[in-house]
């Protein structure tokens, strides 16, 4: 099997890991958890990113498709996952996997965060585990990379 090369990408507020509501989202910061997938899959060439800006995000997916060698993308969207059609078009119009990750189990959370815009266009979804969600995605793409 080929090297799996995975872009964790993350969007708006998610620079805040650690500081912010750290009740709910962990005491971690995004360079820790980084760092943490890094070392639990050293086999996986991971590329990541994140950006407070809803196009750059779209422009990163399209990069992805456009220039190749990413097997798959996990991404947390952070607030976007609930209203972005912009992103839920984005991630339809590649044809690489999308795995969609949520540090706090969004369907525990406010009735606006139940919802989920980008579930119907990701791969899969993993919610409520806190920076193991990041783990479990990464998982989850690798055995879908190795079905194929």
């Amino acid at each position: 099997m080929e090297t799996i090369s995975i872009l964790v990408m993350n969007g708006p507020n998610l620079s805040r890991l650690g500081k912010r509501e750290p009740e709910i989202y962990g005491t971690l910061g995004l360079d820790d958890i980084n760092r943490e997938l890094s070392a639990s899959f050293p086999g996986v060439a991971f590329d990541f990113f994140q950006s407070e800006e809803e196009g750059e995000l779209l422009e990163k997916l399209f990069h992805c498709e456009d220039q190749g060698g990413f097997s798959g993308v996990v991404l947390n969207a952070g607030a976007l996952t609930h209203y972005s059609i912009a992103l839920r078009d984005a991630i339809s119009a590649v044809s690489i996997p999308v795995i969609e990750v949520h540090l706090s189990n969004i369907y525990a959370r406010e009735e606006f965060r139940r919802k989920s815009v980008i579930s119907e266009v990701c791969s899969g979804i993993i919610s409520g585990f806190g920076a193991d969600s990041y783990h479990l995605g990464v998982r989850g793409l690798i055995g879908m990379m190795e079905r194929k």
